[in-house]
């Protein structure tokens, strides 16, 4: 008995699709979808985050006992001599899904009312000559370490943004709020990579986003210790760079 073939032979079409073209919005737009649903279906061990809180009790307690005890004080004394207002600036910033909390940083601008909706900027004119110092060598971060205690922080971590940059950006930028799924940390994954300070463009942003993502499907204790190891070597590098600037100037 004869068997029947059949062949499926498309017809041409008289009118050729347009192919859209790809822009490298569209190519961020496909990254952010396939991180998305690869982040999905990740879990990190149950055992993570215990050990996680334990190094983050552990770290900031150590920090608080052995430099905050002594560098407060003189932090305090810098700024009450040199502008008016509180020494520690607190600030709401949303925290982990969602939750707002308050930030602590040492003051480094002089009062005003753009503080809770105005990034800082390179040349900005609110910022101190002692917040200009701290701002560099990163210190007026170190009270968020009293945040890390309290639980409303990790030492890594996205970094947390103000409130009026998360209602901006989640509006604009594909799965922002994914961020707020673990908690804010003083350092992270964006930050040794170099995405550090004020955001200029929403590119950058982006790029920031991709990589706090990037830390979120990739979470463990050896990655935190990677981060926090880059971190601390950056910041002594940068140190050294800056007290052996001076020492040139003054020899010269």
């Amino acid at each position: 008995m004869e068997q029947r073939i059949f062949i499926n032979i498309p017809l041409e079409r008289s009118r050729r699709e347009s192919i859209p073209v790809p822009t490298e919005i569209s190519d961020i737009r496909e990254m952010f979808v396939d991180m998305n649903q690869r982040y999905m279906v990740y879990e990190p061990s149950p055992y993570y985050y215990t050990a996680k809180r334990v190094m983050d009790i552990f770290f900031s307690s150590l920090f608080i006992l052995l430099v905050m005890s002594w560098l407060l004080p003189i932090v305090a004394l810098l700024i009450k001599l040199t502008s008016k207002g509180p020494v520690i600036f607190v600030q709401k910033r949303t925290g982990f899904k969602g939750i707002e909390f308050n930030c602590f940083k040492f003051r480094t601008m002089y009062m005003n009312a753009d503080a809770d909706v105005k990034q800082a900027s390179k040349e900005d004119k609110r910022i101190t000559p002692v917040g200009k110092f701290l701002r560099i060598t990163h210190l007026d971060e170190t009270p968020q370490f009293f945040n890390v205690l309290f639980g409303d922080m990790s030492i890594i971590g996205p970094r947390p943004h103000m409130l009026y940059h998360t209602r901006y950006y989640s509006q604009r930028i594909p799965y922002y709020n994914l961020r707020h799924e673990v908690q804010p940390g003083i350092t992270g994954m964006a930050q040794i990579k170099g995405y550090v300070g004020e955001i200029n463009i929403e590119r950058e942003l982006r790029k920031r986003i991709q990589w706090d993502i990037y830390y979120m499907k990739n979470q463990s204790i050896g990655l935190d210790l990677k981060i926090l190891m880059h971190t601390a070597g950056g910041i002594a590098l940068k140190a050294f760079h800056i007290f052996s600037k001076k020492k040139d100037i003054s020899l010269k």
